[in-house]
């Protein structure tokens, strides 16, 4: 069950029939994304909030959430990354894809996204005064070890 404005997810009626057992549900500023006990990812709301993951729907099963205010990221079973949404706010991770690998957990900003791998490593995206480029702090952190 939805309530609220229709413009920022409060009207679910095209996805009604999929909300059934659903065990977990994350929030972008106008978007949702439930993830069910069978383990398929359904989204609804606003498109430019992410409410739309007809693109990446495929991939999306078994996958750990995390939104922006605009955007959702989810991580695969083989610990890749996923994006959808405003590219503005993390939707796009196009420029920094090929260092989403064995990803552990993600946690984010109004507006990006920080993806903490395996191996200690952070990687950042989206836009860079949420946080979205971390390349000086990485930099720095070398220099002082």
């Amino acid at each position: 069950m939805t309530w609220g404005s229709p413009f920022h997810g409060g009207d679910c009626q095209s996805v009604q029939q999929q909300l059934r057992h659903v065990k977990k549900v994350q929030a972008s500023r106008a978007a949702f994304a439930a993830i069910r006990a069978d383990g398929n990812l359904v989204t609804w709301g606003d498109p430019d909030s992410g409410g739309d993951s007809s693109c990446v729907q495929c991939q999306l099963r078994n996958v750990q959430v995390q939104s922006t205010s605009d955007a959702f990221a989810a991580i695969l079973e083989n610990g890749t990354v996923i994006t959808w949404g405003s590219p503005k706010r993390g939707g796009c991770s196009m420029q920094v894809q090929d260092q989403l690998t064995h990803v552990e957990q993600i946690q984010s900003t109004l507006g990006a996204f920080a993806a903490i791998r395996s191996n200690g490593t952070v990687v950042a995206w989206g836009h860079p005064e949420f946080g979205g480029d971390n390349s000086a702090a990485r930099t720095n952190v070398f220099a002082l070890v």
